[in-house]
C-alpha cells in the first residue's frame, strides 16, 4: 500500500501528459486496500476495485473525457492472480465477469489498434492463468501430503493388527492349556488365566489405538514387524556412505508394540534421508533413550550445514514420520543442527492414547 501511494503520488506530480492526474491518483490509493483483501476474500476485492473501474470510465465516457492513465494502476492485475488462486469456481466465474466489464471499457475508450488491445487482454489473462496454476500446484502437493498421511495411518494400522493376532493367538492357546489341566491341576488352571487377562488387557488396548487410526480396509502385512531390535542393524549391510552408529540406553522394556514399530519406522526414514540427501557426512548417529514416561529418539549426521526446507513445506518423508508420532500422541520434528548437518528428533509416550 505505501508503495503504491508513494509511486501514485510521484507519477501524479511529475508525469505532464496524464490526463485526470488527481482523479488517477485517488482511483489507485483509494482502491489500494483491497490488496489486503486479496487472499482472504478475492472476490470481494475484484468487485470493489474493477466496478469503481466501470463506473469512472463510464463518467468519463459520458462527460465525453478521456480515460484515466495512470502506470501505477498495474498493480491491479494483482487481483485477476488473486481470485483464480484463492477464490471458489463459482466466485472466480463471477469475478471473471466483473473484470471483463471495466475492461471491453476501456477497449473501447482508449482503442489504439488491434495489437495493442490483443497485447492488453493477454496480460490480463496471463495473470489469471498464473493463479490456477499456482492453485494446481498447491492442490496437487496438498493432496499428496494426505495421500502420505493416510498411507503412514494404513500402515500403523497393520502393524497393529498384526499385534492383536498374536495377543489373540496367545489366548487362545492359554484357554486350550486351561482347559487341559484344570481338572487335574486347577492351580495351572488359574496362572492359565491370569496371563489370559494380561493378554486380553493388552489387546483392548491396541484393538482401541487400531480403531484410532485406520482409515481403510486394506489387506494386512502379516510379516514380522521390525522394532528397537532392528534399529541396530540399520547400516549394519552397508558397505558405501558414512556409519551408522546406533545407542539404546534407559528403560526401553516393555513397550507397547506401536510405539516400537513407530521408532523403528522413524529412524529408518531419518537414516535413509541423511544417507541420501546430507552433504559429505562423516557418520550418522542414532541414539534412543528411554525413561518411565516415554521415549526419545534422536539421529544426527555430521553433514555440512544446510538450509531449512522451501517454502512448500516438509518433504513428504518427514510428513509421514510426524504424521506417525502425532498418531501415538507424540510429536517428530526435523532441521539444521546447532553444529551443522540435520537433526531428526522424535518423543513417544509409553502410554498409547486409547
Amino acid at each position: 500500500m505505501v508503495a503504491v501511494a508513494v509511486a501514485a503520488t510521484l507519477e501524479a506530480t511529475l508525469r505532464e501528459d496524464m490526463p485526470h492526474p488527481w482523479l488517477s491518483w485517488l482511483v489507485a490509493v483509494g482502491l489500494s486496500p483491497t490488496l489486503l483483501w486479496r487472499r482472504t476474500h478475492p472476490f470481494t476485492a475484484v468487485a470493489v476495485v474493477f466496478g469503481v473501474l466501470a463506473v469512472v470510465d463510464t463518467g468519463l465516457i459520458v462527460a465525453d473525457a478521456p480515460a484515466t492513465d495512470m502506470y501505477s494502476m498495474i498493480y491491479f492485475l494483482l487481483l485477476p492472480y488473486s481470485l483464480f488462486r484463492w477464490a471458489s469456481g463459482r466466485a472466480a466465474l463471477a469475478g471473471l465477469a466483473i473484470i471483463l466489464v471495466p475492461a471491453s471499457i476501456s477497449l473501447v475508450v482508449n482503442w489504439t489498434g488491434v495489437g495493442d488491445a490483443i497485447g492488453g487482454l493477454a496480460v490480463l489473462l496471463t495473470s489469471m492463468a498464473i493463479g490456477v496454476a499456482v492453485r494446481s500446484q498447491h492442490g496437487a502437493r496438498d493432496r499428496q501430503l494426505e495421500q502420505v498421511k493416510t498411507e503412514e495411518r494404513v500402515q500403523l494400522a497393520r502393524e497393529l493388527h498384526d499385534t492383536v493376532a498374536h495377543h489373540v493367538s496367545a489366548i487362545a492357546i492359554q484357554a486350550q492349556a486351561g482347559r487341559a489341566l484344570g481338572v487335574a491341576d486347577p492351580s495351572s488352571a488359574l496362572s492359565a488365566l491370569g496371563v489370559i487377562e494380561e493378554e486380553a488387557s493388552r489387546t483392548l488396548a491396541e484393538m482401541r489405538t487400531m480403531v484410532r487410526v485406520l482409515r481403510n480396509q486394506a489387506p494386512a502385512d502379516f510379516a514380522p514387524q521390525p522394532g528397537l531390535g532392528e534399529i541396530e542393524r540399520l547400516g549394519a549391510a552397508r558397505t558405501t556412505g558414512p556409519p551408522v552408529s546406533v545407542a539404546l540406553s534407559g528403560d526401553l522394556d516393555h513397550l507397547p508394540a506401536a510405539v516400537d514399530a513407530a521408532l523403528y519406522r522413524i529412524a529408518q526414514e531419518a537414516v535413509t534421508n541423511a544417507l541420501r540427501h546430507a552433504r559429505n557426512p562423516t557418520l550418522v548417529a542414532v541414539h534412543v533413550d528411554g525413561d518411565e514416561s516415554g521415549v526419545r529418539l534422536e539421529v544426527h549426521d555430521d553433514g555440512d550445514p544446510t538450509t531449512p526446507p522451501s517454502s512448500n513445506g516438509p518433504g513428504f518423508g518427514i510428513t509421514g514420520m510426524v504424521e506417525r508420532a502425532a498418531l501415538l500422541g507424540g510429536s517428530c520434528s526435523a532441521g539444521p543442527g546447532r553444529q551443522g548437518g540435520w537433526d531428526v528428533r522424535a518423543t513417544l509416550p509409553r502410554a498409547v492414547p486409547q
